[in-house]
């Protein structure tokens, strides 16, 4: 069997939990091929990736950084994905658009399952993927038991590439178990080629073994060979695990520490020989075979201070050359990035993940053509679970703050605006405090916009629970003509959910026909604040007699008549508040379920039962209805409780009474 080589560029997403050191991979990376004089530090601010003020000043990543390499001749693009769960959406834009993913983690099993997620979106993908164990240095348990962990969070079948190599109780070196080579690790150097320890060589064979009964179960070939115990050849074991993983049968696991810059040869090596070509991801994207026609997707937006844009793309067809006409408009610059840093190109090629300059048009997730613009589907797109309502310091910001939060939304496609009416409060949406946090910071230091976020306010209602008649006159004499408007009402309780509903029965033309229409308008006028001081939902009122005068009525009369009818009717009615209550979704592994059941009666939810979730092993979903009031900060509690996995979706089902402690305390809050 011959292994052969890609070719063409090719495009690598680092992605892995917060703290698992996949900016400090990228800077070995960056070092190892010469791009860099000496690594970053994340701690001085000096790294390629997380090289805005906002990951600096948080030391993580906020958003996707985008690298190249040149690696012993084939060209690399690598996209350094945010680790945080409430940037995940970056995380999801850049995987559109890659080859392969390299998944760093730490060598610790009490961590693997926050991995569950991630390599839940790479299967589904169906997305090349390494695991890098980074931190090896640093490791205290059985790799083998961590290798089983890995195996349990996912449904591919992991393939160990390396046992390590133990001295003084301390990693000193590995056996790649494909070429059965042994090597010591050489810190800031390539690993040393050394003799097989003779005490290594029971582990060596049993690790190898499992290597190969793995790849066996996807090739007849290789499986009969073990069965009649030959000895497969080593082209044909590499030609396997290139083949399985551009099937996404398997998925090979190494091990490293990207400080030391150990493992991180072996890593590249594996990448260059093994990530499939580009072809293979523009079949994914649904951009098939290439024609020759410029085709791009755009996999991140970056907007300047001074409203410059940047389109990150990944080129499926070419060559893109500067001033390319795409339906969504004309590109004004194509440049590489390494990092913050850019370098002007005049064109690039299909593989290449290159910023184009002023696509006005192109939002995240498009792919451009030169006749066409696929826009990505919004239910693609994470749910929003987290909001603050805004308001700008300066008053005479308030029109300059909706601009820029139209260009920090289209930089970060997870975040919301939404215009609410019901508590007149503008609202910005996302995954979390921290990613709200961002945003915020962005507008003042992007864009020289202070702002102030607060908890958004709860859309209480009030309703009735008793009719009453009320009778009220509004008579003004100030000289000249007067004022006079007379009107009797009926105020009755309404179904809950019923609306609001206005009707009169006069007879005789005790008010005008043309009066009318103005005590409704003053009736809905007062119920946008009842005598509680909220809306009020689920009413009746009549108009069943009146009185007027042929000088001095008026519409504007009549509708103050009704206002005063229904300030001086509606606290005799027994008003009540209402408070909106949400039914909530929330998923999260099945070992946290009890934690979550706390959680969720602790603010007043009515737990309606739980399912196991479909297509997670290992995981439920809960639902509930649970008041709005509650639902605000659920996400940060949810994520405390979860090792940052647990996470919901709702929406408002019903209108229900509050009263008692609660009401009072909530009364008290508007006074």
């Amino acid at each position: 069997m011959v292994v052969d080589k890609p070719e063409g560029p090719r495009s690598i997403a680092l992605v892995g939990p917060y703290s698992s050191g996949k900016t400090t991979l990228l800077e070995a990376i960056l070092h190892i091929c010469g791009e860099t004089d000496r690594k970053g530090s994340i701690k001085a601010g000096t790294t390629c990736g997380d090289s805005s003020r906002e990951a600096r000043e948080r030391q993580m990543g906020v958003e996707v950084n985008a690298g190249h390499i040149n690696y012993l001749g084939d060209d690399f693009y690598l996209l350094d994905c945010p680790g945080s769960i409430e940037f995940f959406q970056e995380t999801e834009n850049a995987l559109k658009g890659v080859d392969a993913a390299v998944v760093v983690c730490e060598p610790d099993e009490a961590k693997v399952l926050t991995l569950t997620p991630l390599l839940k979106s790479l299967q589904e993908k169906k997305l090349p993927t390494f695991i890098f164990v980074n931190k090896m240095d640093k490791a205290r348990g059985s790799v083998h038991e961590l290798f089983n962990s890995l195996q349990a969070v996912t449904e591919r079948a992991l393939v160990l590439r390396q046992v390590p190599i133990f001295k003084d109780n301390i990693i000193s070196g590995y056996v790649d178990l494909a070429s059965e080579r042994a090597y010591v690790y050489k810190e800031g150097e390539a690993s040393r080629i050394i003799d097989l320890p003779p005490e290594m060589a029971e582990e060596e064979g049993t690790s190898r073994f499992a290597m190969l009964e793995k790849l066996a179960d996807f090739d007849d070939h290789l499986m009969e060979e073990l069965l009649e115990d030959i000895k497969p050849e080593r082209e044909e074991i590499y030609a396997l695990l290139q083949n399985d993983l551009r099937e996404g049968l398997v998925t090979p696991v190494f091990l490293g520490s990207a400080e030391n810059d150990s493992g991180v040869r072996r890593l590249l090596k594996a990448l260059r020989h093994e990530v499939p070509e580009a072809s293979l991801a523009a079949a994914r994207a649904g951009v098939g075979a290439s024609s020759g026609a410029p085709v791009a997707q755009i996999l991140k937006t970056y907007m300047s201070a001074q409203g410059g844009k940047l389109s990150l793309a990944r080129i499926w067809s070419g060559p893109v050359r500067d001033g390319e006409t795409f339906d969504a408009g004309r590109i004004g610059g194509i440049f590489r990035l390494q990092g913050a840093k850019s370098e002007k190109r005049d064109s690039a090629g299909a593989g290449e993940i290159v910023a184009f300059g002023r696509l006005d048009q192109a939002r995240t997730g498009d792919i451009l053509a030169v006749d066409s613009t696929t826009h990505l589907p919004e239910e693609e797109l994470l749910i929003p679970v987290y909001s603050v309502s805004l308001f700008p310091e300066k008053r005479e910001d308030e029109v300059k703050l909706s601009a820029v939060l139209a260009k920090i939304v289209e930089e970060d496609n997870s975040l919301r605006v939404e215009h609410r009416q019901d508590t007149q409060e503008l609202l910005l949406w996302g995954q979390g405090e921290i990613h709200l946090n961002v945003a915020i910071d962005r507008m003042r230091s992007k864009y020289g916009l202070n702002v102030r976020a607060r908890r958004p306010k709860v859309a209480y209602k009030e309703a009735i629970r008793k009719a009453a008649t009320q009778h009220a006159r509004y008579k003004k004499q100030s000289g000249g003509h007067g004022q006079f408007g007379d009107v009797h009402i009926e105020i009755k309780p309404l179904p809950r959910g019923s609306g609001f509903n206005f009707e009169e029965k006069i007879v005789g033309g005790s008010v005008p026909r043309q009066y009318i229409p103005a005590v409704e308008h003053g009736v809905r006028e007062y119920l946008a604040e009842g005598p509680l001081g909220f809306p009020v939902v689920d009413v009746a009122v009549t108009l069943f007699d009146g009185q007027f005068h042929s000088v001095d009525s008026s519409e504007n009369s009549f509708r103050s008549a009704a206002r005063l009818a229904m300030s001086e009717g509606m606290p005799k009615c027994d008003p009540v508040l209402l408070e909106p209550i949400y039914k909530v979704e929330i998923a999260m592994p099945s070992e946290h379920t009890s934690r979550v059941n706390s959680i969720v009666s602790g603010r007043r939810g009515q737990i309606l039962g739980f399912d196991a979730r479909s297509g997670w092993d290992g995981w439920d979903v809960l639902l509930a209805m649970i008041p709005e009031s509650e639902v605000h900060d659920l996400i940060i509690d949810l994520r405390s409780a979860t090792l940052g996995l647990g996470t919901y979706r709702g929406e408002f089902d019903h209108l229900q009474e509050l009263t008692g402690q609660g009401a009072d305390k909530v009364l008290q809050s508007r006074t």
